[in-house]
């Protein structure tokens, strides 16, 4: 098995191949996070994408999810207020990055809260 699952990275024709490719515990967080994204991006639509899932709006990218073989990631990660960026400190991998470990509950409130501002940065997608 590699870091991404069972099949190479461009195997993967849709999220729910890519998803299936994980161990059970490991999917069972991606559709967690899958969940939350879609549900804080009303109208929103998916696809894989440089190889990983990617949440679009209106045909247009918003943002990347991958698991890895400790973590989660969610890129990209935009540029928050000062109480955003406190909450996100602890997961932040490099300034576009964060990464939820696998060992560990995601934060479903922080990554909601993330895709909102994503929305609104991207052109005030937000609903």
């Amino acid at each position: 098995m590699t870091d991404r699952g069972k099949g190479t990275p461009s195997d993967f024709a849709t999220v729910d191949d890519y998803i299936a490719s994980f161990p059970e515990n490991v999917r069972a967080v991606l559709q967690e996070v899958r969940a939350t994204i879609r549900s804080a991006a009303p109208g929103s639509d998916e696809k894989i994408s440089y190889r990983i899932p990617t949440v679009t709006v209106r045909g247009k990218r918003l943002v990347y999810f991958a698991a890895w073989k400790r973590f989660v990631s969610i890129y990209p990660v935009p540029a928050a207020d000062e109480e955003l960026e406190r909450e996100l400190a602890p997961y932040r991998a490099e300034k576009s990055t964060v990464r939820f470990p696998l060992d560990q509950p995601v934060p479903h409130d922080l990554v909601r809260r993330l895709v909102g501002v994503l929305m609104e940065q991207r052109g005030g997608l937000k609903s």
